[in-house]
């Protein structure tokens, strides 16, 4: 009998590792060991093509990144983001968050290609695109994706223009939109660090630059000479597209001086900078990841799952498209 509770004792405690599949956000359903049996390649042809992607331009790790996230907010992980519009598709990729910015589409496709020469109609788009993005992070964290997301059959434009976070966004607001899917301020601190990569355009700082709160003022919460150098990229009017760096610092590693630049009033986004000047608990999360770079990349990884968690389509919901644009005829 003794030996029977200290058994039940040990599969408890299981359930509280995060890879663990007894996990409550993998419902029971997604599993890092998914393919192990139907696509071993799986992992690998994901990770070669990444790193030719990013050894080409590493911008595009940063890009993976983003189109994860902005899958996975709109309508849970299902790969919507990725469908061109098409009969009664009306794609995510026409949304304000994503028009003239979402990009990396071509490596998600060029991942989808090799798969499906390997393993016809096995590995779901939605899968291949949070692979990509853990396998983004080049020299920062990794961690074992649970997989067996399936692909959805629709897209949602308005779901796209409202569930995901503003440059411009208040505090509360970005943190309201974050726990809308089940994510918490830990979390948004946290997944905001992918920030340490990747480029921003103009068009998405200009008005902390210039008019922060509508009385032709800039922000005062950025530090004066890292202002005066944006504005020199940035001009008041048009320019829309000139990008600048998110990490003043390191701009293409993966890092923590992503918060280290927010304690010095240098981030570049209002909705990074708010993250150090409107929130104690936020504040103090920034302070903790700039001192220790180890507790951001744990945490990263665990957020990462998290966020990879939401809503999955599985079992026979969705399906497993042919190609990432178009859903199957």
């Amino acid at each position: 009998m003794a030996r029977l509770s200290s058994f039940l004792l040990v599969i408890s405690l299981l359930c509280f590792l995060p890879l663990c599949l007894c996990h409550k956000s993998y419902g029971g359903k997604l599993s890092p060991g998914y393919y192990a049996h139907t696509c071993p390649q799986a992992g690998e042809i994901v990770r070669s093509v990444v790193a030719k992607a990013v050894a080409r331009e590493t911008r595009m790790a940063a890009s993976l990144i983003r189109l994860h996230f902005h899958d996975c907010f709109v309508q849970g992980c299902d790969g919507s983001l990725l469908l061109d519009s098409r009969g009664r598709i009306t794609s995510e990729k026409n949304s304000n968050p994503n028009r003239k910015s979402a990009r990396g589409f071509d490596v998600v496709d060029q991942i989808k290609a090799q798969l499906e020469k390997e393993c016809p109609g096995t590995v779901s788009c939605a899968d291949a695109l949070t692979l990509a993005a853990r396998d983004s992070s080049t020299g920062g964290p990794s961690w074992m994706v649970p997989l067996g997301r399936r692909d959805s059959r629709s897209a949602s434009l308005s779901g796209s223009n409202n569930n995901i976070p503003a440059p411009n966004n208040t505090f509360q607001t970005i943190l309201t939109k974050f726990k809308r899917q089940g994510l918490d301020v830990t979390d948004l601190v946290a997944l905001s660090g992918s920030h340490t990569i990747g480029f921003s355009r103009c068009t998405s700082f200009r008005q902390r630059l210039y008019n922060q709160s509508g009385n032709g003022r800039p922000d005062m919460t950025l530090e004066q000479s890292f202002a005066a150098n944006l504005r020199q990229r940035c001009p008041r009017s048009g320019g829309d597209q000139i990008l600048s760096v998110l990490d003043k610092v390191s701009p293409a590693k993966f890092d923590n001086s992503y918060f280290k630049n927010l304690m010095e009033n240098m981030g570049l986004l209002n909705s990074d900078q708010v993250l150090f000047s409107s929130n104690d608990k936020s504040r103090e999360l920034v302070k903790k990841y700039a001192e220790d770079q180890g507790e951001f990349f744990k945490q990263f990884a665990e957020s990462m799952i998290k966020m990879g968690n939401i809503s999955p389509l599985t079992g026979s919901s969705g399906e497993i498209r042919k190609s990432c644009r178009k859903i199957n005829s």
